[in-house]
């Protein structure tokens, strides 16, 4: 099931072109290591441990597949380890069903063709549950030695994965009567949370970083099963089916998780799996910063696939057939957005429409709305690009994914006829932009602009002297 998850997930990485996020990776895998230390000091510091191996799988090629087959990879891994934790849980009945729905769900297939560590953290995440009830049913020493490397490696996937960490408290309470084992539970948990606290205080001081995200209200939490599944149609009765698992769990005393500390804590520590990090989450965000974003919780669709197929796997006397259908309409339920997903635009910044938008002619300029977007076009527009009379150098900026610029619009502009200004975000966005307003300010005017077809997307315009 782990190979099925991962090339369902690397079927879409040739289709969607790389957007901004992305070609972050590229430029900070590109540089130097000292390039890349200096970069972290600035900005994405909690990435540094994603970008140190993307710097070297790098060395190998820039190319879309090559860049997001780690993803797929990482998938690939989730999907196997919740094989073996279902069946740790229940059977192998519910962990191959598990990995099923988890493979079908469209947010895997987005996530799992992305070159960011989404992927990653949802894997480290499987496997610090898989090993936590490893640990707890054997406590070998050399067991809590991989539970507390497994936290470790979810701390260093993406900062906010941690906030799973709390919900495997709640099989350290079942632990209370048995001080041995929880003695050795929470010296793992407390030294594989280290890189935690490390990254976190990076990422408070470079919190500027996000400034760009909006404070959201508890609303937002009606969004989470669409978020986890990556559809609505998919995630809404998802949700409804892995409560069911998490109460069955709950109750069931057939369940082999009691050997693992307790049927009931791991039904509360699964629930908190999938509902705690959206909480905590949201809590972050108006206590500290905001920081809501949905990308930050994928950590919880292995739960919601898992506590799903518990129930199914659960029916009595038909447990096969309540997993085969919950797989299929699972599947069913989301093809529309896997098909999205899989389309040109289906990560919403489609570099080659744009470039196809332009009608170039020799003497054209062109002018970044923000200078971040320059990275894609450089990926895309290969030697066919307007000349780009702001850039300075060649090398992006030491301390961001921005590119050195002329400030004098105006004065580089002199003498051109016709400017193509770029910019991610609507066509009204535009208005707002320095490098916008400079290019008008220097006398252009807007002949025509095109959006592509999702927001935020990206917007080409063509201004020409009057």
């Amino acid at each position: 099931m782990g190979a099925a998850a991962g090339a369902a997930a690397f079927s879409g990485t040739g289709a969607a072109t790389l957007n901004g996020d992305e070609l972050a990776t590229i430029s900070a895998a590109s540089r130097s290591l000292p390039g890349l230390w200096e970069l972290a000091q600035h900005i994405d510091g909690h990435f540094l441990p994603y970008y140190l191996f993307m710097h070297f799988w790098a060395k190998a090629g820039t190319a879309e597949l090559w860049l997001r087959l780690p993803s797929a990879l990482a998938i690939a891994v989730a999907a196997g380890l919740l094989v073996a934790l279902g069946r740790r849980l229940h059977s192998t009945t519910a962990g191959v069903t598990a990995a099923a729905v988890f493979a079908v769900l469209p947010s895997v297939s987005y996530y799992g063709a992305f070159a960011r560590s989404y992927s990653f953290a949802a894997a480290a995440v499987v496997l610090s549950f898989w090993a936590l009830h490893r640990a707890v049913e054997t406590p070998a020493a050399r067991r809590w030695v991989v539970y507390g490397a497994s936290v470790a490696l979810v701390c260093c996937t993406h900062l906010f994965a941690v906030l799973v960490l709390p919900a495997q408290l709640l099989v350290a309470v079942a632990l209370l009567s048995r001080r041995d084992l929880l003695l050795r539970m929470l010296p793992a948990l407390a030294a594989g949370g280290v890189p935690a606290l490390v990254l976190g205080l990076v990422g408070y001081g470079e919190r500027h970083a996000i400034s760009w995200i909006p404070q959201r209200g508890p609303e937002v939490l009606l969004k989470f099963p669409k978020m986890a599944a990556g559809a609505a149609e998919a995630g809404l009765p998802l949700f409804a089916v892995a409560l069911a698992g998490a109460a069955l769990l709950w109750s069931a005393r057939s369940l082999r998780a009691g050997a693992g500390g307790g049927r009931r804590a791991w039904a509360a520590a699964l629930l908190g799996w999938l509902i705690l990090p959206a909480l905590l989450l949201l809590a972050v965000s108006h206590l500290v910063t905001p920081v809501y974003v949905d990308r930050y919780l994928f950590v919880t669709a292995p739960a919601l696939a898992l506590l799903a197929a518990l129930a199914a796997a659960s029916v009595p006397r038909a447990a096969v057939a309540a997993c085969c259908a919950l797989v299929v309409v699972a599947a069913a339920a989301g093809v529309a957005q896997h098909i999205e997903v899989r389309e040109p635009n289906g990560r919403f910044e489609d570099v080659p429409w744009a470039l196809r938008r332009m009608d170039a002619r020799p003497g054209d300029a062109i002018v970044y709305g923000q200078s971040s977007v320059r990275a894609g076009f450089d990926y895309y527009g290969g030697g066919s690009l307007p000349d780009d009379v702001l850039r300075i150098g060649t090398a992006p900026d030491p301390d961001g994914f921005g590119f050195p610029e002329r400030g004098d619009v105006a004065g580089a502009l002199t003498g051109r006829d016709r400017v193509w200004v770029v910019w991610r975000g609507a066509k009204s966005s535009g208005a707002r932009l320095p490098r916008v307003k400079a290019v008008r300010a220097a006398g252009y005017e807007q002949e025509s602009a095109w959006h592509s077809a999702d927001l935020p997307g990206l917007t080409v315009a063509l201004y020409t002297a009057p």
